[in-house]
């Protein structure tokens, strides 16, 4: 697929789509033509590189880890020293933070959305 529809599909726009190939996220085939030409797969690894940056994730660690989203048999980090172990960690950490408030936050929503619905149930009866 070209990068227009590559961009429709994740709703990525297409200058992000070039940024990401320019970081080594992802990869493109090229045509004779010049145009960049995506796999199929690529639509999903964008939305893992979206939401990745939306934790909060800077790409120069998303480039590390992203081979090991895979689930790949042999995880292998020639480059991994106890600072991006640590940085690591501390991502982690925050993103189960970050998880809990959202949690929270949804489940107040819910219990609000449902009281809202039964007293409108009980007004209209």
């Amino acid at each position: 697929m070209r990068i227009g529809e590559l961009s429709e599909r994740t709703g990525t726009p297409r200058r992000l789509l070039r940024y990401y190939e320019e970081q080594g996220l992802i990869v493109a085939d090229r045509l004779p033509n010049g145009y960049r030409v995506y796999d199929g797969s690529d639509v999903d690894r964008v939305v893992q590189i979206r939401g990745l940056l939306d934790a909060g994730l800077p790409t120069r660690i998303i480039k590390q880890i992203l081979p090991c989203l895979n689930k790949p048999r042999i995880i292998h980090f020639p480059d991994a020293t106890p600072e991006m172990l640590a940085t690591l960690e501390e991502e982690r950490d925050r993103m189960t933070e970050r998880i809990r408030f959202l949690t929270r936050n949804r489940d107040a929503v819910a219990e609000y959305l449902d009281a809202v619905r039964e007293k409108l149930a009980t007004g209209s009866a």
